[in-house]
């Protein structure tokens, strides 16, 4: 049986304050915080095994060398990549798109394609394909919601369509997309279409099967999912990453190099140039480790718990617009609202300075679907399977004072 008390133990950060309140973290759609065994491992590294890898021979290089490879097995698994070749080490999810936008994008779009995403995306799944579709004169279009959040998308697609764009889970609305059905309907009808997907606010929460799914490219950052910040990951199919360019030059992506000509190397090797993040590398691998061993499942089903919760209280307060979908299913602890009168920054400053709650205000990087939405920006809650029921009650509860304070 899942225990929230006993979770929170592992997580060092959720025991201090803030403006002398306990800290109530509803901001994890922007980044988790991490338990003390990813704390721990990242600092063993340092302490015992640090080296460069891939260049040494010497103990310290060969150790570093073998956990960052053990890692990227481990990330192979845990998306069921068919290898763990097919695992390249980014910086996050933004470096992650934006390599498949300049690597394989700049190669393969011409004038006349079309590139399509959503309106719901976060502007890293965005803005490269809108820059890349300009530079490359193609046509750029976005796919649009309905009034419950959920995606439109078409049923067929035309022979022109090169790249489609989306993410598993919005960072806005907390809807989930159907990828594999969308994924499906677009094989139908164009099976040269390439299709990526943005798994940022997805693998935190979810059961993800790159190969069910059936994705092209698949990103997502190892900040948001309880591993350390600065090391991301981009999933590619092997026959794709091995006709891609590179996107850096430099130290580690070379197999040999003269005057006249450069031989790059393998994959991955040839996507990874200069020193990477190995430490993050070994801590994300550990974060795996560690949100297996909770359980997948009893993080799904306690998280839905809470989101029902939340919802169901917010939606009682009329005052309160929650945007996106009212329902359950499909959708993940992500939810984005606005208070009437109260500017979102006003929102997030009072919950912080009068009740230690750390909420996200803003338009999250996702300007074209709060244009769709009508409004500037919006105050974002959003939750891991570490926050408890009570911390929902506070929250409720200072979202009513907030209201009598303001309206008073």
């Amino acid at each position: 049986m899942f225990n929230v008390q006993k979770v929170r133990k592992d997580f060092p950060i959720l025991q201090r304050k803030v403006n002398g309140r306990p800290l109530i973290y509803f901001d994890n759609g922007a980044t988790s915080q991490k338990p003390r065994q990813v704390i721990a491992a990242i600092a063993k590294y340092y302490e015992k095994n640090n080296a460069n890898v891939h260049r040494g021979i010497h103990a310290l290089a060969e150790e570093a060398t073998l956990a960052y490879e053990n890692s990227r097995k481990k990330i192979a698994e845990f998306v069921n990549a068919k290898s763990e070749k097919e695992i390249i080490f980014v910086r996050n999810t933004t470096e992650a798109l934006n390599l498949v936008a300049y690597s394989w994008g700049r190669s393969h779009i011409n004038s006349g394609d079309e590139v399509i995403t959503t309106i719901m995306e976060h502007h890293s799944n965005f803005v490269p394909w809108q820059q890349l579709a300009i530079n490359r004169k193609a046509k750029f279009s976005a796919l649009d919601i309905n009034d419950n959040g959920r995606l439109n998308f078409p049923k067929t697609y035309s022979n022109q369509l090169k790249i489609l764009a989306l993410t598993h889970a919005s960072n806005v609305l907390g809807t989930v997309n159907p990828v594999k059905e969308i994924i499906s309907t677009v094989r139908r009808s164009n099976k040269l279409t390439k299709i990526v997907v943005d798994g940022a606010q997805a693998v935190p929460h979810l059961s993800v099967d790159v190969q069910q799914l059936d994705c092209d490219f698949y990103a997502f950052s190892g900040h948001k999912m309880f591993g350390p910040m600065g090391i991301g990951v981009l999933y590619g199919k092997t026959e794709l990453l091995e006709q891609m360019p590179p996107f850096l030059y430099g130290g580690g992506m070379i197999k040999s190099v003269t005057i006249a000509n450069t031989e790059f190397a393998e994959v991955p090797d040839k996507f990874e140039a200069g020193t990477p993040n190995v430490a993050g590398a070994v801590g994300l691998a550990v974060a795996v480790d560690y949100f297996e061993s909770v359980g997948k499942k009893d993080i799904a089903a306690y998280e839905l718990m809470l989101t029902k919760k939340l919802l169901a209280a917010l939606e009682k307060i009329k005052q309160v617009q929650v945007f996106g979908p009212k329902d359950f299913t499909n959708r993940v602890g992500v939810i984005s609202f606005s208070v009437d009168g109260i500017h979102p920054h006003d929102v997030a400053q009072y919950l912080n300075d009068n009740h230690g709650i750390a909420v996200r205000a803003g338009h999250h990087c996702c300007m074209p679907l709060h244009h769709k939405l009508a409004v500037p920006a919006s105050t974002r809650a959003s939750l891991s399977f570490y926050n408890t029921e009570e911390e929902v009650e506070t929250f409720v509860a200072a979202i009513k004072d907030l209201i009598k304070v303001f309206g008073s």
